[in-house]
This record gives C-alpha cells, structure tokens and sequence, in this order.
C-alpha cells in the first residue's frame, strides 16, 4: 500500500491520555483555537508577545514589514544575539548549574556540559576565531561529526556575528567547494576526524581535498581543526591550525555582538531542482523566536525533560531542535556522535535508559529500520522515561507510527509527527500533545501563525477533501530570507506559483473531514531519503560525469526503509556492458561527487532514455518502470515508444 493509499484509508485517533493532558502547556482544543485564532487574525500581537520573553539588548519597533513582499522583516530595530539567547539568560539564576548539553560518543564516552560551562567554552571558541581575524558578517563553514564542539562552533559564531554555513559530515569535497565557493567563506572549522559505524571519518581529509583546487575557495585563509579521533592529517602552515592549542591563549570572556533582528545568521545548503545547491538564508531575530516557541509548545518542555533530537547538526533539524530551539528554552540536551545500530542495534535504546531521555525526536526512516532490526533489541531496555515521541524528515506510514507507539513509547507516549521544512526554519503543522487525538500519518494542524491553503492544478482552492499543491498565505518569523546571491531563484522557486506572494513548499497535501492535514510528498524533482532532500539533476550531473556514461535519469521508487530510493536509468557509451561491476564503479562515483547518501540504490541500464520528441526525458514514465508498475500513463509524445516497452521486458 502506498503513502498516498495509507493516508486515505487511515481513521484510527489516539487522544492524548488524561495523565499527559493534566500537566500539558495546551490540554484542550479551546485554548489551542483561541490562540491559533489570534496568531492568525493579529500576527503582531501574537508574535510581539512571544518575543518579548526573550532577552533583546534593544527593543523591537516593529514586529512585521511586509510592504516588500516576499521579503518579510520581522522584529525591525530591535537587536540581540542568538548565543545569548541560548546561554546568556540562563546564568543568573537555577539554570546555571543545569545540564546543557549531556554528550556520548560512539566508543562511549561521555561528556556534559552545564549552561555556565557551556557559556565558557563558547566565548573562548568565539575569542578563537576573532584571534584568526573572522568578524562579523563573514561565512564561516563547518564540516565536523557529532560532538559538543560543533555546537559551540555554531554558538560561537552567532556570539560574533559571522554567518555559520553548516555542512553535513558525509558530504564530499566537491560538495563542500560548491558551497564554501557559493558562500565565499573564509575560513572552515572541521575535526581530525570522527567515529562512525566503528570507524574513523577522516574530516580534515576531506576539507584539504576540497580546497585543493583552488578556484574560490582558495579565499579560505584559516582551517581551524578540533582534536577527537587523533589520526593523522595533513597540514598546510599558516591556513591550518589547532582548535586546542588556541584555546590555551584566550580567555572566556567574549561579550556577545549586538544584531539587527534581520542580520543574517546562517546559511543552510538544499538541494534545488536546478542541481546547484540553494543557501537558505536565515536572520536572527524571526528565526530564533519561531523556534524557541515550537520547541516549548510541540514538545511540551519542561524543566526536568531529558530531550534528545537524533538528527545531524548538519541538516536543519539539527540547527533548530539540537542547538537554538532547546538551549533557548534551557533544555538538557543529549547528542550522540554515531549510528544507530553501532555496536549493535539497540544503541538508541540503551542511550535512553541510561540517561533517562524523556522527550525521543527522530526520523520515519530510522524508525522503519528499528523494526526490521527486531523487536528484541527494544525489549533489552526500560524505555519508562520517555514520555513524548516526535518524528521529523518526511510522512511517516501509519506501521510505522503504531510501532513506534506501542513498542517504543508504551501505548502511553503521544506522537508529534511534524511537518516542516529547512525553508521554513521552525515546525510548520503537528499536533500538539495535549490537546489533539492524533491519526497515524497526518501532521495533523497548524502551529500558529500558519496559515495553509490546498489549491488544485488550476490554482483553485480545494474546499472538500481532494488532495492538491499545499501553500502557505501568511509570513511567519522563522521563514528564510532569500537564496544567498540569488534573489531571483528566490522568487521563482518559492513565491512565483500561485498569485498574492503565497509561499510554495513544493508538496502536496490533503485535508480531511476533521481539518487534519496529510502531506502526499514532493511535486517536484527533488527526492526525499531517509529525510535528506536531494536533487535527482545533481545526481545524474554526478553521473554524467563519469567518462563512461552518455545520459542519466534519475527518479525515486518507494521503499519502506527510507521512504524514497534512488534509482537511476543510465546509457553507456558504445562497446561498454551494463554489468554489476559497471553500476558499483558509477555508484562509488556519485558517492565521490556528492556523498554516500547520494548513491543510487538501483541503476538500470538501457539503449536509450525514454525521450520526447523535443527531447525532454519523460521522468515520470520512469517512475512508474522504477516502481515496477505498469506504465498505462499517456505515450503518445514519445519518440520512440519501444524504449519503454524494453524497459518493462516486453
């Protein structure tokens, strides 16, 4: 049964239990509409409110412009810093002393750090990178596994003002050239290396492959490196550089950089349908009030919660609900270095018995992989602690929903299953845990200030219960700025579909007769594995570039595991067989070129691409072949309709 088959034939609902709902933030639909209505009828007054519980070094004069629309400025005249929103405001009082960040490597090591200690290490990382001349407004890229450093790297460059450009540890070096080039950054924090699967990833490595080349990123001047797996690497004098024997030579005392309320913080790399990577560009003050209410209301965070989100810092969830959502609410927050089935296959387990996590975040496609594994390795742990599940990256099928449920919250932990984007910086829809009965698959509701609207093909409202393009109609303060250096990309790709400056995440979306939403996936060319978004033109650009390959098409098929696997269609060029040693060669190729999340899953050779007669390849056609369904879609454009037929074997 498909997703789409899934969320049309699911009625279950699961109320939140009356011992949740007692001590919930929000326990009742009446107050969850009152201040949905407000948020939606008096943004400003709403959002002015939530901000002003955050600590601003000057006060806003106003909460929204929206006079140059698509291009929203929120909180304008007001200024603070992200890193002492997150730290800062916690020293003077119980916080202080309370766990920040409680951190385990793979190997097993163990470290936590305090909101002062925390605080500490941040200002003598910030002092670090001005000692290496980084200043405000400069791009800074940070390539490094899952370690307590990473999120003071992130810390410490909003403590100063340079805009941070996190890049996923298991992207390649032409993958990070594109983006230190597109960013023009001028200096990368990375590590020696760190454990994943039992092994050494070594990062440095990776970072001097990619600087190798020159080109513009021959601008990066300092490559500052931390100290965690102690492997060799390579060394370039005057651009290279110790984390730990700079940190020696400065103090803790880095007093944060006061920042415009739209001042850029960070830039996130997407995948475009383009193939070139977009940089989601995202401002301080917007963002960090969207997320320092989500975090707060859609886990129901309290005090004494243990919280641990399971994504990479890398990818925006990691940004949002590892680092500036949770620390700006005072969160204890676990972050775990390595896989999760390393050293064996109850890891995510163990790790929430032994440190008695509450709060369990993580993706559809991890939990689908949890089952495979078997229950046994669940049944080895007390998973008591935990009292609220969420799930974060793509829709996640209603098995797996009851699963995750019942074997790993009890029957008694409510699901948040949220929809949300790196575009829009913050949870867009979910249910909130002590107000909604949920249905297995659906993202249920609207946060506030959401504001969502289904249209058909046609651009006309869809009032009843068809399925449509989702859009969004009302700015929110977490929404991305622009695409960096590219304001046009920005316009066309998200505000040009339908009319009256409605933002267009590229999905579908249902809504039932209850008013809850299911989202139906991507409309457009960019696929969604194990949660990570990436455009099928990179990965056949990746193919294209192997000197034995003529053309590539790539689409995704389901999988239960992931969601969507990659499967590419490839013609050779003339005299070379199509074997399995041909498709690891051109698999290991796009691994090198993009990264192992990119390697196709399936690569099937043939003569020729289905084309049309302008020679445009029918993409959709291979979707249906990929799938193994029979393709009964319309032909008649094809230049050559044999081309299908051997595909199908006929």
């Amino acid at each position: 049964m498909t997703q789409i088959d899934n969320v049309l034939h699911e009625n279950r609902s699961f109320p939140p239990s009356e011992e949740f709902r007692a001590k919930a933030r929000y326990s009742s639909e009446e107050q969850y509409e009152a201040d949905y209505r407000r948020s939606i009828d008096d943004p400003e007054g709403f959002w002015g409110d939530v901000a002003l519980e955050l600590p601003w070094i000057e006060p806003f004069d106003q909460v929204l412009d929206w006079s140059d629309a698509p291009r929203a400025q929120w909180f304008t005249g007001g200024k603070l810093n992200a890193s002492a929103v997150c730290l800062d405001q916690h020293l003077g009082g119980a916080r202080a002393n309370k766990t920040a960040i409680l951190w385990e490597g793979e190997p097993g090591d163990v470290v936590s750090y305090t909101y002062t200690e925390l605080h500490e290490a941040v200002c003598r990382f910030a002092n670090v990178l001005k000692k290496r001349g980084i200043q405000k407004g400069d791009r800074v890229a940070i390539y490094m596994p899952m370690i307590p450093e990473l999120a003071m790297a992130v810390l410490a460059c909003a403590r100063i003002g340079a805009i941070h450009s996190v890049i996923f540890g298991g992207f390649s070096a032409s993958s990070i050239r594109d983006r230190v080039e597109d960013g023009a950054c001028s200096a990368i924090i990375t590590a020696d290396g760190g454990w994943r699967r039992g092994k050494v990833l070594a990062l440095k490595d990776v970072v001097d492959e990619a600087l190798s080349e020159g080109g513009a990123s021959g601008g990066v001047h300092t490559v500052l490196t931390v100290r965690r797996t102690e492997n060799p690497v390579g060394w370039t004098e005057g651009r290279d550089c110790w984390y730990h024997e700079l940190a020696a030579e400065v103090d803790a005392d880095c007093p944060p950089e006061p920042m415009d309320a739209e001042d850029t913080l960070f830039l996130l790399y997407t995948s475009g349908s383009t193939g070139k990577p977009k940089g989601i560009q995202h401002t301080t003050g917007g963002y960090m009030v969207g997320t320092y209410l989500t975090t707060q209301v859609v886990f129901d965070l309290r005090e004494d919660d243990v919280y641990w989100c399971t994504a990479d810092v890398g990818w925006i969830t990691g940004h949002s609900y590892i680092v500036y959502g949770p620390l700006a609410n005072g969160a204890t927050c676990v972050m775990y270095e390595g896989a999760p089935n390393q050293p064996h296959p109850g890891r995510f387990w163990e790790l929430i018995e032994k440190h008695g996590v509450t709060v369990l975040y993580t993706a559809p496609t991890a939990i689908r992989a949890f089952m495979r594994w078997g229950d046994e390795h669940v049944d080895k742990h007390d998973l008591g602690s935990l009292r609220l599940l969420g799930s974060v990256g793509e829709p996640i099928n209603p098995e797996a929903w009851i699963w995750y449920r019942n074997k790993i919250g009890g029957g008694r932990c409510p699901i948040v299953d949220t929809w949300w984007q790196t575009e829009t910086g913050g949870i867009m829809m979910t249910p909130l845990p002590g107000v909604h009965a949920t249905k297995p698959g659906s993202c249920m509701k609207p946060f506030f200030g959401i504001d969502p609207v289904v249209f058909d093909s046609d651009g006309e409202e869809v009032t009843g219960e068809g399925g449509g393009y989702l859009a969004i109609r009302k700015p929110w303060p977490s929404m991305l700025r622009g695409i960096w250096g590219d304001s046009e990309r920005f316009r066309e790709t998200y505000w040009s579909r339908f009319e009256g400056n409605l933002y267009f995440p590229g999905d579908g979306a249902r809504v039932d007769a209850d008013g809850c939403t299911w989202i139906l996936g991507r409309v457009d060319d960019v696929l969604n594995v194990s949660g990570h978004r990436l455009s099928t033109m990179e990965i056949e650009s990746a193919l294209v570039s192997h000197p034995s390959v003529c053309e590539a098409a790539v689409v995704g098929r389901p999988d239960e595991i992931t969601g969507q696997a990659i499967c590419a269609f490839v013609s050779l060029a003339a005299g070379l067989e199509g074997d399995a040693d041909m498709e690891a060669v051109l698999a290991a190729h796009v691994a090198k070129e993009i990264g192992k999340l990119a390697r196709p899953a399936e690569i099937r050779f043939a003569d020729a691409l289905p084309k049309t007669r302008s020679g445009k390849i029918m993409r959709r056609l291979l979707r249906d072949v990929a799938a193994g369904k029979e393709v009964t879609q319309d032909t008649t454009t094809l230049e050559d309709v044999s081309v299908i037929e051997k595909l199908q074997g006929r």
